[in-house]
């Protein structure tokens, strides 16, 4: 994940955003992934990080998950400080039913969400 300049970051990030977004009829599930991608994706990044937060904390709410909800809100809490002390768990999905301070691989399927984005920011050359 830290092949992406940081430009490249902030528009696949994005791209996981509008897909997370296109995708409003599907089962919650399937819409977790993509915002567990963005995470993933904008962990290292402090704006990006509080914006997949942010996002998780909303989708929780939207869908009346008040565990998922509250731990998005420590999560919140959390972000200035795991960047202030340099202590962000790659690979971690940053949803609640995991360990905010666990680092862990990356999912397939969040890698293959990254992946397709990326591609779909990629400027066509003519």
């Amino acid at each position: 994940m830290n092949s992406y300049t940081p430009e490249q970051r902030r528009q696949v990030f994005m791209q996981l955003v509008r897909s997370f977004h296109a995708t409003a009829s599907a089962e919650s599930a399937g819409r977790w992934a993509y915002l567990e991608a963005a995470h993933v994706l904008g962990q290292q990044d402090l704006a990006l990080h509080w914006t997949s937060h942010a996002a998780m904390l909303r989708f929780a709410l939207q869908t009346g998950d008040l565990g998922e909800a509250a731990g998005q809100l420590l999560r919140l809490a959390l972000v200035p400080l795991g960047h202030l002390l340099q202590r962000l768990p790659a690979g971690n999905p940053g949803r609640a039913h995991v360990s905010a301070f666990a680092p862990m691989p990356v999912d397939a399927r969040l890698s293959e969400l990254i992946r397709h984005a990326a591609a779909a920011t990629q400027t066509p050359s003519y």
